[in-house]
């Protein structure tokens, strides 16, 4: 548990002080409870036998420098002042459970947006071994559990307060007490800690992993729907989820009805006290009671705090225990992705990429790719092997060759999400890596899938811009320049048309043609085409092939061919391949190395 706490402590970072204020309100709050039920009991001792006055010198002589000593309204005076204390007390305690729960409500999403930020601005390479279903689950799941162990341990830590407070009234009172509930509570609580402790924990655990296992599922059923349907695969899907489901339930379930146990217990064991008290006192000769009351009373009363201050502090330890391992989850992917910004800032200089605009890149000239080297983790052979190249601004460029050659992964190091070994990329001279968002500022990406959101045509062309944000003549040109006039006189609502959840309401070649939309509305000089045509049929292919080339001489074009018609009008071709460049020049010049290399087998 003591390994949560550091964490706890990594993951609040200076919000560890408002916390500390928290709990030290909580404390005064708690100690202006313990007075008002401590003036119970010589306040029933008063009521009751008002010559008791004298057994308490100070008491007495308080009361007779009031001039209040033989005043017929003293009892009544004195019981108003403790209603007084406990009204006091009651709003305040309110207040300070306000502040609790704000408090714990303000740090769930405080992570929620700490999450997403790292996530969003994590290198490349942290997102090619991360499935994108966990990190839902992350955001969503354990941050509730993260919420509920924060909620836990606010609860847990001021019950303890109010506890040790009680017990030590209990104690100041007849010493007695303090035994009779010590060997009440403590029973319950090492059997609490010492045999269930363990097992809260790997139950939460196995929940957590069932509830993300149950998000994959879903996510492998409904992102591909047509294949789920075409293959009926239905069944198959839901006995998985369903299998999760019943395990997620079956931990669920354990936890839950764990953290009734310690309730009843200690309900039980302290009302069966309670009446044993009482019964022994009625045993002794008369008056012995009377005597007694003021005491009892105080013992009574504190027990109704006692009660549920000791049952939720046990519910708490529980739930933190339960909740302990979302935030081992969380440390463990902010903490992941701060070392890896920390080690590309050591290693390679760069900066972590915030999103921040800066100055722009410049790019008037060229841009020059020298002896790189570029190899995934944990892989023994280069990726890119010591390859350079030079693009002039206003080319067309084309990179071909075999699956596997490694052009993607070009791609990918030019767009500055994957970062290389050795080497180094310039642009008219300067290192793209010393102002790395400056330079991707410069990109448009229209991959083979184009990702659209479920919402309109416009706000999808203007990508990432609020919707009161955006540039109707903008839009409008980038229409024409896209050959989109068709689409937005056809679709119902123009482009305040929604395009449904990935664009299933737009054809393949309409979406692609969206992408370049999208890329020329955020005045893009460089667009990546990443085989932005293979998945289209011949005569749409052609459609978005003259869009493209419509740009030729205003944009700078980088693409990835898969079929070589494709790239006919390309001022020049580069051959990869297994990370290496073959051959570059026109495309007559390359087309015959490429038929030569197509061959030749694969080498392992």
């Amino acid at each position: 548990m003591f390994g949560s706490f550091s964490k706890l402590s990594y993951i609040l970072g200076e919000r560890k002080k408002r916390l500390f204020s928290i709990l030290f309100l909580f404390f005064v709050i708690s100690l202006i409870d313990a007075f008002g039920i401590g003036l119970l009991s010589p306040f029933v001792s008063l009521a009751t036998n008002p010559s008791s006055v004298q057994k308490a010198p100070f008491l007495a002589d308080v009361l007779s420098r009031l001039d209040l000593a033989n005043n017929p309204r003293l009892i009544a005076m004195i019981g108003l002042g403790i209603i007084l204390i406990f009204i006091i007390q009651f709003f305040a305690y309110i207040y300070s459970q306000k502040k609790i729960l704000d408090f714990v409500f303000d740090e769930k999403e405080i992570v929620i947006h700490r999450l997403m930020e790292s996530y969003l601005y994590a290198p490349y390479l942290f997102h090619l071994k991360k499935n994108t279903a966990s990190i839902v689950n992350h955001i969503i799941s354990e941050t509730r559990q993260y919420t509920q162990f924060m909620v836990g341990l606010m609860r847990g830590i001021t019950n303890g307060i109010i506890l040790i407070i009680l017990l030590l009234l209990l104690a100041a009172t007849d010493y007695r007490f303090l035994f009779l509930i010590t060997a009440t509570i403590l029973p319950t609580v090492i059997f609490y800690v010492g045999f269930l402790g363990q097992r809260l924990k790997f139950w939460g655990k196995q929940a957590t992993l069932t509830n993300a296992r149950i998000i994959r599922e879903v996510n492998h059923a409904l992102g591909g729907l047509k294949d789920t349907k075409i293959t009926g695969s239905e069944k198959h899907f839901l006995e998985k989820i369903d299998k999760e489901s019943r395990k997620n339930s079956y931990y669920m379930s354990l936890a839950q009805v764990t953290q009734v146990i310690p309730t009843v217990t200690i309900r039980t064991s302290l009302i069966i006290l309670i009446i044993g008290l009482i019964s022994l006192a009625s045993f002794n000769q008369e008056g012995q009671i009377t005597d007694f009351s003021g005491t009892l009373t105080v013992f009574a009363v504190a027990s109704l705090r006692l009660i549920p201050a000791a049952n939720l502090l046990i519910q708490s330890y529980s739930q933190i225990k339960n909740c302990s391992f979302s935030v081992d989850v969380i440390h463990h992917d902010l903490n992941e992705i701060e070392q890896s910004h920390r080690r590309l800032e050591l290693e390679q200089g760069i900066a972590p990429n915030r999103g921040t605009v800066g100055q722009p890149c410049p790019f008037e000239k060229t841009l020059e790719l020298k002896d790189i080297v570029f190899r995934y983790p944990g892989s023994d052979q280069s990726a890119i092997d010591n390859l350079s190249l030079t693009l002039r601004r206003g080319e067309a460029i084309a990179f071909i060759g075999k699956s596997g050659s490694g052009k993607t992964t070009l791609v990918d190091i030019i767009l500055g999400l994957l970062l290389i070994d050795r080497g180094d990329i310039l642009a008219d001279g300067q290192s793209i890596y010393s102002n790395l968002r400056g330079w991707q500022n410069r990109l448009g990406y229209i991959p083979q899938s184009i990702f659209l959101t479920d919402e309109t045509l416009e706000q999808n062309i203007a990508f990432g811009v609020k919707p009161e944000n955006i540039d109707p003549q903008r839009i409008q040109q980038v229409i024409r320049q896209a050959q989109l006039e068709e689409l937005v006189e056809n679709l119902p609502q123009g482009l305040k048309t929604e395009v449904g959840e990935r664009g299933v309401r737009l054809s393949g070649g309409q979406r692609q043609r969206v992408g370049i939309a999208r890329a020329l509305y955020h005045e893009r000089d460089i667009l990546v085409l990443d085989e932005a045509t293979s998945a289209l049929d011949n005569e749409t292919e052609k459609l978005v092939n003259e869009a493209i080339k419509s740009l030729s001489g205003n944009k700078t074009l980088i693409i990835i061919a898969h079929r070589l018609s494709t790239v006919e009008h390309c001022d020049r071709l580069y051959l990869l391949h297994q990370g290496k460049l073959v051959t570059s020049g026109a495309f007559k010049e390359v087309l015959a190395h490429y038929e030569a290399l197509a061959q030749t087998p694969e080498t392992v």
